[in-house]
């Protein structure tokens, strides 16, 4: 059963949350859409990947396995150009009920994003992060700050020219399994990778989670 957003909060001491109680009948304006798309989900300390749920004028419902505070401020990218911010209102098992600090058109923002999707250049969501990764050659590993993440490659600055073509085996930090990667581009001590093998949408749930 799909879970409404609840502005009401337990009483006592710090906010807590807790599960949304059956909602009434919706209005029109308080339809959700299932929709199945990718969000990028910036909170105080923290940002990451989570799965959208559904979505309605007034809220919506996100899927991330991390840990949650009632109350919480956040600001959901659901592309570059579409970003809105909000409250988290309730949290179960791996789900969350988001409450807008707008009321939005849900329909007319879905099909902007759609039109978004198609349009030439288009680029998947991405984190931008300051992390130190390791690039693994044959017989050598040497250091390389990543500066953005995506499931299917990353930016970089490396402190020596990495040519368009190179192929090389990332290891991020905290991972003990090697990333195979393309260089897609270079300029400089600048370029991005390209994933061989995209990475679990799970995993970039928190970017904390490197920085530790």
């Amino acid at each position: 059963m799909d879970r409404g957003i609840d502005s009401r909060f337990e009483s006592g001491g710090a906010t807590n949350i807790r599960e949304s109680p059956e909602q009434p009948d919706r209005r029109e304006g308080d339809r959700y859409r299932s929709v199945c798309r990718i969000a990028r989900v910036s909170r105080s300390d923290d940002m990451g990947l989570w799965r959208v749920r559904n979505i309605s004028d007034k809220g919506m419902m996100l899927a991330a396995d991390v840990d949650l505070a009632g109350g919480e401020a956040v600001e959901i990218a659901l592309s570059e150009s579409t970003v809105i911010s909000g409250q988290i209102v309730w949290a179960d098992k791996g789900r969350c009920g988001i409450a807008f600090d707008q009321p939005i058109d849900a329909a007319a923002v879905l099909a902007a994003l759609a039109q978004e999707q198609q349009a030439e250049g288009y680029r998947a969501l991405r984190l931008p992060i300051e992390i130190e990764a390791l690039v693994l050659f044959r017989n050598d590993a040497r250091p390389i700050d990543l500066v953005d993440i995506s499931q299917s490659g990353a930016g970089f600055v490396y402190d020596s020219k990495l040519d368009t073509g190179t192929e090389i085996d990332l290891l991020l930090p905290g991972d003990d399994q090697k990333r195979p990667a393309l260089v897609r581009w270079s300029k400089g001590n600048r370029g991005g990778l390209w994933f061989r093998r995209p990475l679990d949408r799970t995993e970039l749930e928190s970017v904390a989670r490197f920085r530790s």
